[in-house]
């Protein structure tokens, strides 16, 4: 059976940026599952993905254009210094969690001034070119359950974190 449209699908990947530095592996844990086709996971892997079968393995290339997006400047943005609590960890890299608008956001500390912090609320892997070694583990048709929980993570509200409707 082909990776299509409402199959699910599990696969086991490594991914490690351009410069051969591993940013995450399923080695060692379960496989990753999702519905494809139902924006579940990068546009880019997905595309990749089409028309695999179970056991089959692929280098995919995803560009930042079909990953996390380019970085944006915006995302930067100053933060008073008290508006953290005093013993915070404020160094750069450290990641933060705040509430916005649609829940839980996650920034990241690029730069301690006297009075500001500069929060970069960038996706971490805006801007890398990723590279994804998988293989197939699983393609079957997906359950009605499996069909709902997918539909019930699709917004056509954008997240804010490509731009666009998540449907």
């Amino acid at each position: 059976m082909k990776v299509s449209e409402d199959k699910f699908v599990t696969i086991d990947y490594t991914l490690k940026l351009t410069n051969g530095e591993l940013v995450e592996t399923s080695e060692g844990g379960a496989p990753f599952g999702f519905v494809f086709g139902r924006s579940q996971i990068i546009p880019g892997l997905e595309k990749g993905l089409k028309g695999l079968e179970e056991g089959e393995t692929a280098t995919i290339k995803v560009t930042p254009e079909e990953g996390y997006g380019e970085r944006r400047e915006e995302l930067l943005q100053g933060i008073p210094r008290n508006y953290f609590p005093q013993d915070a960890d404020l160094r750069p890299g450290a990641a933060f969690q705040t509430m916005g608008p649609q829940g839980p956001v996650t920034f990241t500390i690029h730069e301690v001034q006297e009075d500001t912090v500069i929060a970069d609320f960038n996706h971490p892997l805006a801007g890398e070119t990723l590279l994804f070694d998988i293989k197939v583990t699983e393609v079957r048709d997906a359950t009605p359950e499996e069909l709902q929980a997918a539909l019930g993570a699709c917004s056509t509200e954008s997240c804010g974190t490509c731009g666009g409707g998540c449907c």
